[in-house]
């Protein structure tokens, strides 16, 4: 697969105006966010965060920004970042609307990955401008974050007449804007989630089995696999798939759910849903035989019912 250009800053006659920055909501996204706004020449003025974690990350990643209340960071800020949990967002936006602390013609910002702008109404109906900017990324709250920017995919929603200001914002933290139209931003999120989010608690159990089976080092046997297994899957598809179900070795799998069932029987449910969702994607895509098939389908179920 040929490599990505990196995106590069924008020269500063190509930069928007400088614009101060602030953040609500310090978890891991707002700072490491509002520290790349900084490295391309915006000035962050203020953050809100009350936990003794958002004390330090802020601490760390915006040194000398004051944590004031989410009004007064609105206040003082022309582009606000509001990077809170996707359930809170709804609610913050309109408490903020209808306190009046937001302001016409400023930027307001969220990094929910399943709202597009729709979200932002009732601060646009005060008169700001209202972008959907999701970095495609795992924030760890540290500076790691803001070097990881750099190619970083964006999901990204806004009115057409915002759309080369969210462009520029994007590029300028050194990601890349992929445009995700209003109706799609749940499923765009949930495909993320199956990606990212499952991917930690499968390598996190096989991690668990491996130690169970007496596996000394599980991160160093499972690393050189996986790593091959991703870079695999994202050249090829489906066509990387290997292993038992895509071989229709029914004994194998009988096997396998035998001895979750002894040693981890919280992970047997897990393993027959990946199993048949394999199964039918290798089914699919001509990997699995059909002849095959019906045993080790047959597996499964027993498997499930059991």
């Amino acid at each position: 697969m040929n490599a990505q250009p990196i995106p590069q800053h924008p020269s500063p006659q190509d930069r928007p105006a400088r614009l101060t920055v602030g953040v609500v909501g310090a978890g891991r996204v707002g700072p490491s966010l509002a520290a790349a706004l900084r490295l391309a020449g915006h000035r962050p003025v203020a953050a809100s965060g009350v936990s003794d974690a958002s004390v330090r990350r802020a601490a760390d990643l915006l040194p000398g920004v004051p944590l004031v209340p989410p009004a007064e960071v609105l206040a003082r800020a022309d582009l606000v970042l509001l990077t809170v949990p996707d359930d809170v967002l709804p609610g913050l936006v309109a408490g903020l609307a209808e306190t009046g602390a937001v302001r016409p013609g400023q930027l307001v910002v969220h990094t929910s990955g399943r709202h597009g702008t729709a979200v932002l109404d009732p601060a646009r109906r005060a008169g700001a401008l209202p972008l959907a900017l999701h970095p495609a990324m795992t924030f760890t709250g540290t500076q790691l974050d803001v070097e990881r920017l750099a190619g970083c995919s964006f999901g990204v929603t806004a009115p057409d007449e915002l759309r080369l200001a969210a462009e520029a914002l994007v590029i300028e933290m050194g990601g890349e804007p992929e445009w995700i139209a209003e109706s799609a931003r749940p499923l765009y999120h949930a495909a993320l989630a199956i990606g990212s989010n499952h991917l930690v608690t499968l390598v996190a159990q096989a991690m668990d089995l491996l130690r169970t089976a007496g596996v000394e080092a599980p991160d160093r046997m499972l690393g050189p696999l996986l790593g091959a297994a991703l870079d695999n899957v994202l050249r090829s598809g489906d066509a990387a798939l290997t292993g038992p179900v895509a071989r229709g070795d029914a004994g194998t799998v009988a096997a396998h759910i035998a001895e979750l069932r002894t040693h981890a029987p919280h992970a047997v449910a897990g393993y027959l849903a990946m199993a048949r969702t394999t199964a039918d994607r290798a089914l699919a895509h001509g990997l699995l035989k059909p002849e095959l098939a019906e045993d080790l389908l047959g597996v499964l179920a027993d498997g499930g019912n059991e």
